[in-house]
């Protein structure tokens, strides 16, 4: 699971790399939004925990630009020693969906940043309806048309996992701690596995209007497409 911090104070952004890095978390630092903004265009973050004041651009105007180029998906957190009522509500105006002020304790940190990723990409109980897919995680069921499809446990956290967050990139650490609950290692193909009888099993393609891809180095994607292969229109 790969988290971007922008954090212009070297001390501090030791302190975030080393805390969640130690609580086996991929930390990427960058001590301007600048230098971030171009990160993004070539890799994808899990999330992002970010800095109000940065040498070349404030924070709020950060989470503009994120929220308008990658949406809404992403989670962000601000951690910032801003503490007025009034900068809380801006930043959370703006698009963020916690904020922390400094000085933070470490469990802190770690256990806001774990409610939030649970919150985006987290399953619940809540029946998931995808085109002709029907996925119940109360019974553990997917069907198909109607038709119930047989796949094991694991295949069903992983399905459902992918179907909650369709039209998003997924990176492997992510499916692997929120599917497995850990890492499962560099060289570990379980995950492509998985991926590989899933698409078997639930007959994912165009002719049922979604399709998994694999994007090279980064992760998986399961997006909606119409019948041709194209990818369906928003709505």
């Amino acid at each position: 699971m790969k988290i971007a911090s922008v954090e212009d104070s070297v001390e501090e952004a030791e302190w975030i790399r080393s805390i969640l890095r130690d609580a086996g978390y991929e930390c990427e630092v960058f001590s301007t939004g600048g230098a971030l903004m171009q990160a993004m265009r070539k890799q994808p973050f899990d999330m992002i925990v970010l800095d109000w004041r940065l040498p070349d651009i404030d924070g709020i105007e950060l989470i503009y630009w994120i929220r308008q180029t990658f949406g809404t998906h992403l989670p962000v957190l601000f951690l910032t020693n801003r503490v007025s009522n009034e900068d809380i509500v801006a930043g959370l105006d703006a698009g963020a969906d916690d904020y922390l002020v400094k000085p933070a304790l470490a469990q802190v940190l770690l256990a806001r940043i774990g409610a939030m990723l649970r919150r985006t990409y987290g399953m619940g109980d809540v029946i998931v309806q995808v085109g002709p897919y029907m996925l119940d995680p109360r019974k553990r069921s997917i069907f198909l048309r109607g038709l119930k499809l047989e796949v094991t446990p694991r295949e069903f956290d992983l399905a459902i996992f992918m179907f909650r967050n369709i039209g998003r990139l997924i990176s492997n650490d992510l499916m692997e701690r929120m599917v497995w609950g850990r890492q499962l290692g560099p060289d570990s193909r379980t995950v492509a596995t998985h991926l590989s009888r899933l698409r078997i099993k639930l007959m994912l393609g165009p002719e049922n209007g979604v399709r998994l891809s694999t994007i090279y180095a980064h992760g998986y994607r399961l997006d909606m497409v119409s019948s041709d292969g194209m990818a369906a229109p928003e709505t």
